[in-house]
């Protein structure tokens, strides 16, 4: 193994000679190499970013990583209550569980180099790309995936939204299937697109980010434009809900003003039609606020994001102009011996700030926070209380001691499905009840059957209404033809029946 004297050759310290390494493993490209000696090559070790950054910038960048692990469990609660409480908790929609699964792919991508500890550079002064390191690919194809996925999304909802409040049109089943085909498949068919023509690499951190040629054609380009497709769409939705409240203004002002005036046929039409339209776009908007908040908030990080990016990317390509930049700091890491730590100042005109360079990994671990604000609900922890209540409580029923004694499974008593022997359902059993006279069982009071005896005959009274009747000419009270008691003495003048 050469020492670090021999990889240098002619080159200073902290400095690597580009003829001692192979021109190939690695992304080679993504070396910083530049003549220093004449037009001897020399290369800055890698990571370029330990020379750029102070001490410790690898360590800070991980902190975006355990904020996307915080915003994944979040996400992952939200996903769990899309999929297992009712709809009347959770308020779920198509467009709102495809974007949560879309951050969810971004999530992933940083969480797993946490897991992975994958090594930045191939060799000395060559960073490893999706070729050399495993953990680099998934990443990488994750982020851009889940980029991809989160933009197409929210375009989608934007225009389910504008097509609800602009056109009067709600998105029906073509709109449901072609939202999930062009949500799925664009992302993918961009992302292999991405990493066959481009490719990811390490850059900054220990995620892979895209790579720097043609990266504006097939990756920053086309993500930009649906972002701005997007924005442009929410932006006319929200300028028409404006128009609609301040005619309704204007509506209402004007048949207060000419309240003596006899109405017009049509200006009442007209009021009518502004304040139809304007309690329509106030019921799309309350409930679909939340949806419009959060495609606002996602589109202004992808654009910050990319703007960064793509400034940095820019910034580091070795060419005449950045070689012309450099001379200070080169200068003076040779003066310094390779104490990064004098140069920093002049390391920090060619390149964004540590401030700028984290804020944009923290906003993107941020989408998962976003999500569960916007699309979450309290409702949701009331729906996840009563299924655990649902499903530990204990049920206290009551079994009576027929069902013990008549069935050997008290559960299934008074079931036909339980009972060891047949019922006889074609003539049930008549139900008895005590009498108010000695405790005698007597049938019920449709029965004309006696409990203790044979059959009775049954006579009417004379005096009975249960069937028309001629009517009588007897003027005198006979009680023989009743069932009063014969051995009473009744007097019609005192008696107050």
């Amino acid at each position: 193994m050469a020492s670090s004297s021999d990889l240098r050759g002619l080159c200073p310290p902290p400095f690597f000679a580009e003829s001692s390494f192979p021109g190939t493993g690695g992304f080679v490209s993504g070396r910083f190499c530049m003549p220093i000696t004449g037009n001897y090559t020399c290369c800055l070790p890698c990571p370029t970013t330990d020379w750029t950054y102070g001490d410790g910038f690898e360590s800070r960048t991980e902190i975006a990583n355990w904020v996307n692990v915080a915003a994944f469990v979040l996400s992952i609660y939200l996903m769990l209550s899309f999929l297992v409480l009712p709809v009347k908790f959770t308020h779920r929609h198509y467009l709102s569980v495809c974007l949560s699964l879309a951050v969810i792919f971004i999530e992933l991508a940083f969480i797993i180099p946490l897991a992975g500890k994958p090594d930045q550079c191939f060799n000395e002064i060559t960073p490893n790309d999706m070729h050399t390191s495993g953990v680099c690919a998934i990443s990488g194809a994750f982020l851009m995936f889940g980029g991809w996925a989160v933009i197409i999304w929210v375009f989608c909802r934007a225009l389910a939204l504008h097509l609800q409040i602009c056109w009067e049109l709600v998105p029906g089943d073509k709109f449901f299937y072609g939202a999930l085909a062009f949500g799925w498949l664009i992302p993918l068919i961009g992302m292999a697109l991405t990493l066959g023509l481009t490719g990811v690499s390490f850059r900054f951190g220990i995620v892979c980010h895209v790579n720097h040629k043609d990266s504006l054609q097939d990756f920053w380009g086309p993500l930009l434009a649906f972002a701005a497709l997007a924005m442009v769409l929410q932006f006319i939705t929200i300028g028409y809900c404006v128009h609609v409240y301040i005619r309704s203004l204007l509506d209402d002002k004007t048949t207060t003003t000419n309240s003596s005036q006899a109405p017009t046929y049509s200006g009442s039409i007209k009021t009518l039609s502004a304040r139809r339209a304007f309690r329509r776009v106030k019921r799309v908007i309350e409930l679909q606020w939340r949806g419009a908040f959060l495609v606002i908030v996602i589109i202004a990080e992808v654009v910050f994001f990319s703007v960064v990016f793509v400034s940095m990317d820019n910034s580091t390509q070795v060419n005449e102009a950045l070689i012309k930049r450099a001379q200070p700091w080169l200068t003076c890491l040779i003066a310094s011996q390779g104490d990064k730590n004098q140069c920093l100042s002049k390391a920090g005109e060619l390149v964004q700030s540590e401030g700028v360079v984290m804020a944009v990994l923290i906003i993107l671990g941020l989408s998962g926070f976003w999500c569960l604000m916007f699309l979450g609900r309290w409702s949701m922890l009331q729906g996840w209380v009563e299924l655990f209540k649902s499903q530990f409580k204990r049920k206290n029923e009551f079994v009576s001691a027929d069902a013990r004694r008549f069935s050997n499974d008290a559960r299934t008593y008074e079931m036909l499905s339980g009972t060891g022997h047949q019922l006889n359902i074609t003539s049930p059993d008549r139900v008895l009840s005590p009498t108010s006279r000695g405790g005698i069982m007597s049938p019920e009071p449709d029965s004309k059957q006696d409990y203790a005896g044979g059959a009775r005959t049954y006579v009417n009274p004379v005096t009975s209404y249960s069937y028309p009747r001629p009517p009588s000419q007897h003027k005198d009270w006979d009680p023989r033809a009743t069932h009063a008691r014969p051995d009473v003495a009744y007097d019609m003048q005192t008696f107050k029946g």
